[in-house]
């Protein structure tokens, strides 16, 4: 394939700064996240560039362990390397590299001749590597270091390199090129007068996959420059959705890289996933899974730009929903690692109403009813102790710790002490009444009964919302807290952000909110550095590196700051909504957004590439300045 193109100039340029572009296209965000890392073991791994819900990601080098190609591609699913950079420009040295949201760069010298790459995925199995010659000097291909696991067999002008246990990888180049086999390796040499060409990279699990991604490269390698097109309308479409004008250049990076890091962790439906969905972080081997909670966030969090993903994102969870209504805490690809020891909290009625209020979507709320119906009522037949119309979290198993995770907040300081009661078979509570909970199922209850009016359905719930906010409440201390099944039905007073939610919900009252200031505005506890940490910072248990014990969990401070807005508070909103994206380390940098950060410092902690971080950062810019 030998043609002139306008790809010279392109791929020149790319490596400038365009800050006289709007800020609604992706050429705006030159190296929005740093994920250079040269792999030097065979499950070293950090982030990495993928997309399209690929299961394979490719890094920038180290500039101090520099590759002639872009580094991989690693197996997110069997965390490997098939290479440390699988299309190695032979004695060339890198001179520069970027990523921009959707794809990756890099220029090179060989023999003084420049050469410019760019690696974008064009579908879940797919990513296509455009080189440009300027000079249109021959040159050649090669793998650095294949994985010493690996077959490598070549058929023509395809190579395959396999296999994780069926996995494989396979180059297709186009017919100019001159593919031949070596030891444990491939040459692929590029004759002279080629001024551009296009190599296709694929990820398959079977042989039957494999004959049906032949045909389809081949078509791709055939007229590469209108799926790269789709590519760029793509990204752009998701920025422009985005992106606000009144907004700070810095504020705008963060929703940037925040919808990278979503759609970073998109991952194609595989094994047992039945659709595609958004795992936590892709970084993370045990987080390549899907999370009840999380995906309700993740959901809430794409609504206003990629819903049908949004929509997937919660199929993907209901797909598990038990013949009693439960849906289980985690599912993976392979279902043999799935917990169906607890649940999660109800969270996904308000991720179908976020999709619903983007997209007025009326098919997807009447797909999703009867399941969220069925899961709300699960809440009340298996996790209320007494049947006093207040639920507590539990677990299948009897277990604390299970139930600890179905309240999302794993080691959290208000269930210290707590102990475990049955209910029935396969049904256990904690001896304690918990105030998220049940402000979640009030929002739930509110919302179930906004669909059966879209439906023109009957709905005849018993209405248990008028029971939450003075019950929960604690006249004393001016806070919610949750309450002990003891005979005084004590209360739990260790303030945290499970009483922010009330607030986010919307059941508080006034007066409440008003109370609750003295303790939410108060510099020592609430109102820190980043706000609405999960322990007030004060209390003698605070460990600010103790993960439900202390630090921010920027879901939490969205609940935090939508409570704010939602009793009036706008500009003491947006405050701490500045306080947020001016004061986490890096968040505005190439640095990825962290699971986690340091309450008084802002320094990120955890697991990076975090999808529900992410999620909550595109809801408060989203929300800013309404």
């Amino acid at each position: 394939m030998k043609t002139k193109s306008i790809a010279i100039l392109t791929m020149g340029l790319a490596m400038l700064s365009m800050d006289g572009m709007a800020q609604t296209t992706r050429q705006e965000y030159k190296d929005i996240l740093d994920i250079q890392l040269t792999p030097g073991a065979p499950r070293r791994h950090n982030g990495c560039f993928t997309d399209m819900g690929s299961w394979m990601g490719f890094t920038l080098s180290e500039k101090e362990k520099p590759t002639a190609g872009f580094c991989g591609p690693f197996s997110i699913y069997y965390r490997n390397w098939y290479a440390r950079s699988l299309v190695s420009l032979i004695d060339g040295t890198m001179q520069e590299q970027s990523y921009y949201p959707g794809e990756i760069r890099m220029s090179l010298k060989k023999d003084g001749a420049d050469f410019y790459e760019s690696l974008q995925f064009v579908d879940a199995r797919t990513a296509l590597l455009t080189v440009t010659n300027p000079s249109k000097v021959p040159f050649t291909f090669t793998a650095d270091s294949i994985s010493t696991r690996a077959n490598v067999s070549r058929y023509k002008n395809r190579v395959t390199i396999g296999d994780f246990y069926g996995e494989r990888v396979i180059i297709d180049f186009p017919q100019e090129v001159k593919v031949t086999d070596t030891d444990h390796n491939y040459l692929a040499t590029v004759p002279r007068g080629v001024e551009q060409l296009t190599i296709a990279i694929s990820l398959v699990e079977q042989d039957t996959e494999a004959s049906v991604q032949h045909v389809h490269t081949a078509s791709l390698l055939a007229n590469p420059s209108a799926a790269l097109q789709a590519n760029d309308d793509r990204w752009n479409g998701y920025l422009k959705k985005v992106i606000r004008d009144d907004m700070p250049a810095d504020y705008n990076r963060v929703a940037a890289k925040s919808i990278v890091t979503l759609l970073s962790n998109w991952r194609a439906k595989r094994g047992a996933l039945y659709h595609d969905g958004i795992v936590p972080s892709h970084a993370v081997g045990y987080f390549v899974g899907c999370w009840a909670w999380d995906c309700w966030r993740f959901s809430a969090g794409m609504a206003s730009f990629f819903p049908e993903l949004a929509k997937d994102n919660i199929r993907v969870m209901f797909d598990y929903q038990q013949p009693d209504g439960m849906i289980i805490d985690c599912i993976y690809p392979d279902a043999s690692e799935n917990n169906y020891r607890d649940s999660k909290p109800p969270l996904a009625a308000w991720a179908v109403n976020e999709i619903y209020e983007h997209t007025q979507d009326l098919a997807f709320v009447k797909e999703m009813y009867p399941k969220l119906l069925k899961y709300h009522k699960w809440w009340y037949e298996k996790r209320d102790h007494d049947k006093n119309h207040i639920c507590e979290f539990g677990s299948v198993d009897g277990t604390l710790e299970a139930a600890a995770w179905e309240s999302g907040m794993d080691n959290a300081i208000r269930f210290d002490g707590t102990k475990m009661l049955q209910n029935g078979k396969d049904a256990w509570s904690t001896d304690q009444e918990s105030v998220d909970l049940n402000a979640y199922l009030s929002l739930e209850y509110t919302l179930l009964k906004k669909f059966a009016g879209l439906l023109g359905e009957p709905f005849d719930l018993p209405d248990y919302r008028g029971l939450v906010a003075d019950y929960f409440f604690d006249q004393k201390d001016g806070f919610f807290y949750d309450r002990r099944l003891d005979a005084d039905r004590s209360f739990v007073r260790e303030a945290g952000c499970e009483g922010y939610i009330p607030f986010w919900a919307n059941i508080a009252t006034p007066k409440q909110f008003a109370k609750a200031r003295k303790l939410l505005d108060n510099k020592k506890k609430f109102s820190t550095f980043i706000p609405f940490p999960t322990i007030a910072a004060d209390n003698p248990k605070y460990n600010p590196q103790g993960y439900w014990r202390g630090p921010i969990w920027l879901d939490q401070t969205y609940y935090g700051i939508k409570g704010y807005r939602n009793y009036g508070e706008k500009k003491k909103a947006d405050a701490y909504t500045d306080q947020v994206f001016r004061n986490l380390q890096g968040i505005s940098a190439g640095t990825p957004i962290y699971e986690n950060y340091d309450t008084h410092t802002g320094k990120p902690m955890q697991a990076s590439h975090f999808s529900w971080s992410a999620a909550c950062l595109i809801m408060m810019y989203n929300d800013y300045g309404k």
